[in-house]
């Protein structure tokens, strides 16, 4: 449990890295001969994750303070020291791995525990299509498969999420026929990109249409071991810029202002919001100003949400974000946590199927729960920065999923009103 006061901010402060590019280098590493090193990784919860199957499905793995040097299980076909694959609470790295260990001849069990056996994982058991076994808890972990994965033409709905998409992506290369997958209504473009441009650097070729409905992936391939750099994280990072936006000034270091990462929007919305942005060679500054109501779409870019809630909240009239959509399915019914935790802080927030509207005002404290959403908790946080009283967050320490030095690196750049 975590009590934040009303707080201005001043600092400078790094970006903390990517657990999504730290997720996907883990799953490549693994499938590469040789030896990778990933350099500035993320050690959040659902990084932990990814090396725990990494290393489950044969991987030899040092962990040090600024890098992951990874021994591949070249496409597997070294000894696995396991088949059940504990993914904590990380869905991507459920969805993502499922495929790979289809790459596997004998069964499989995908486990995790927490919200991830709420979270749908029917989406897996379309890998029926291209040769491998697969049968979920009604569409929820655990999820079983059984290989060998033969490759060809798979149909994949990812309106829900991207990380399958993703993990076929990985895995479909090395399978011995060519693959077609075709893709329909698919969310969160940009984190396709990043797949894509993770596989690139991996050695592995991926043919598309420009809008990424269709993907023609030659098989054969092979992954080669690299040396690669984890990108700061936009998603973490969003917090701190938000904070700069309602509560002082802060610079964030460490952003790549051309990365494929999906959150990068925001950005865009703090431009509409009015807010002071100063963007430098490897740095991005936000400074308090008077900050208005705006509209934003995030249906590409949902784990947005909770920020701009923080943000919204902090500004005069009536702000409206589309895609809630997306929140369904994440750690939490993450709209209706946002609407009920927010409302303890005195912000009335309007849910329809697809809008979010936010009613900016004062913000007062009271005792609100994260419940175990890691982005609840940090954007609770953020909001009591510029409030009237104390706001206490209830199981704070989930932060640690995406962030784990959230709270320190909050109180390192709080100055006492």
């Amino acid at each position: 449990m975590r009590s934040i006061t009303s707080s201005r901010i001043s600092g400078t402060v790094n970006a903390p890295p990517s657990k999504s590019m730290t997720g996907r280098a883990i799953a490549a590493a693994l499938l590469a001969e040789g030896t990778t090193i990933i350099k500035t990784p993320s050690y959040c919860d659902d990084a932990l994750a990814a090396i725990r199957v990494a290393e489950t499905l044969g991987a030899g793995i040092i962990r040090k303070r600024d890098k992951i040097v990874i021994t591949g299980n070249g496409a597997l076909k070294g000894e696995v020291k396991g088949n059940l694959l504990d993914c904590g609470e990380s869905g991507l790295t459920m969805r993502m791995f499922a495929p790979i260990a289809c790459l596997l001849s004998h069964e499989v069990t995908l486990g995790g525990s927490g919200s991830l056996l709420k979270r749908p994982m029917n989406m897996i058991e379309r890998i029926g299509m291209i040769g491998a076994l697969c049968r979920t808890e009604k569409g929820f972990p655990p999820v079983v498969v059984k290989g060998p994965l033969r490759g060809g033409l798979i149909g994949v709905d990812a309106s829900v999420t991207s990380q399958f998409l993703t993990g076929l992506l990985m895995a479909l290369p090395l399978c011995g026929a060519d693959s077609r997958v075709i893709v329909t209504r698919l969310a969160s473009r940009p984190y396709v990109a990043m797949t894509l441009s993770l596989l690139g650097i991996f050695g592995i070729e991926v043919d598309h249409d420009e809008q990424y409905d269709e993907f023609f992936i030659k098989g054969n391939q092979a992954y080669k071991s690299c040396v690669c750099k984890v990108e700061g994280d936009w998603s973490g990072a969003a917090f701190l810029l938000v904070a700069g936006a309602i509560a002082g000034a802060l610079e964030v270091r460490g952003l790549n202002m051309d990365s494929f990462q999906a959150d990068k929007a925001i950005m865009e919305a703090l431009t509409k919001a009015g807010a002071e942005i100063i963007i430098g060679a490897d740095s991005i500054s936000v400074k308090k100003k008077e900050l208005k109501g705006f509209e934003f779409d995030a249906t590409d870019c949902p784990d947005l949400f909770p920020p701009l809630v923080a943000l919204a909240a902090n500004c005069s009239g009536k702000s409206t974000l589309y895609g809630a959509e997306r929140l369904r399915h994440k750690e939490s019914d993450r709209a209706a946590v946002l609407a009920s935790e927010f409302a303890k802080l005195g912000i009335k927030i309007l849910l329809t199927e697809n809008r979010m509207e936010v009613f900016g005002g004062n913000i007062k404290g009271d005792s609100v729960e994260s419940r175990n959403d890691h982005r609840i908790a940090m954007a609770c946080a953020i909001a009591a920065l510029n409030g009237e009283g104390e706001v206490t967050i209830g199981n704070s320490e989930c932060v640690s999923k995406s962030y784990p030095d959230f709270f320190e690196t909050l109180e390192r750049i709080r100055v006492s009103s």
